[in-house]
């Protein structure tokens, strides 16, 4: 059963971005996200089921 992720969520991954940042922002859903780093803005699209793996917690929805 697949997470209920919608856009605007905020994500903390367990994984750091090499900018520092750690909280990214949901900005397109479906089988693959694009989601966005909140401290530097560079965006990644990634499969859901690698996203899924690499959330450590959902901190806005």
């Amino acid at each position: 059963m697949p997470m209920k992720l919608f856009i605007g969520d905020v994500l903390q991954l367990k994984k750091e971005h090499p900018c520092g940042g750690v909280e990214w922002e949901v900005l397109r859903t479906g089988m693959d996200f694009r989601i966005k780093c909140l401290k530097c803005g560079h965006s990644v699209m990634l499969p859901r089921v690698k996203l899924e793996k690499d959330i450590k917690k959902i901190l806005k929805q």
